[in-house]
């Protein structure tokens, strides 16, 4: 009984980390869509960082502390994109050939267009979870969909098509729904009010 008392009191004392976790989303996808909207250059040297550090590892610490509160949602969708994100680095490394000529020469982009679909797949069934969130998450998972759908689509069609402009332009406003869902769960939390609101949740 003492044990689940402390367990309850150390859930109540966890800080929510959902401004960190979309702070970590926000920033990769920011930096990654500007290079594929063309606003910087294509190379991936300068995006791996962030998406390791803080598109992964931010993600990854919210996860953590979203279990630590029995927040089913965001620790499994922080996770996932998390892990998401050291795995694109990892990917993006081997195609720069820092693994060795070996396994840059045998890069599939088609089994990257599987993955896609893999979590195109999660985040559909992410999308229908976040109604009982609210609108700016929502937004976030919807657009989610439409980014996985163009990444796996452009890629199985041999890529640069119509859809790596769905991808880029949902990357893009996902990182700008994801800035202000960041800073309006930070504001808000501070305050002690809601001074930016977040929409109600649509179930």
């Amino acid at each position: 009984m003492e044990n689940e008392v402390r367990k309850v009191e150390m859930s109540e004392n966890v800080a929510d980390p959902t401004g960190l976790g979309l702070l970590g989303l926000a920033i990769v996808c920011f930096v990654v869509s500007t290079s594929r909207v063309g606003w910087s250059g294509p190379t991936t040297s300068v995006i791996i960082p962030w998406a390791v550090l803080l598109g992964s590892l931010g993600q990854i610490i919210a996860s953590y502390f979203d279990f630590k509160k029995n927040n089913a949602f965001g620790s499994v969708v922080f996770g996932a994109y998390g892990l998401f994100w050291s795995t694109m680095a990892g990917v993006w490394l081997i195609q720069m050939g820092a693994f060795g000529a070996e396994l840059q020469k045998g890069f599939d982009v088609t089994q990257l267009a599987f993955a896609f679909v893999g979590f195109l797949i999660f985040s559909i069934f992410g999308t229908i979870a976040s109604l009982k969130t609210n609108k700016v998450v929502f937004a976030i998972m919807l657009l989610i969909c439409f980014l996985f759908f163009g990444l796996s689509t452009d890629l199985f069609l041999g890529g640069r098509t119509g859809f790596f402009a769905l991808t880029a332009w949902s990357e893009l406003f996902i990182s700008l729904l994801g800035f202000y869902g960041s800073g309006a769960v930070l504001v808000n939390k501070v305050f002690g009010k809601t001074v930016f609101p977040m929409g109600k949740s649509i179930l």
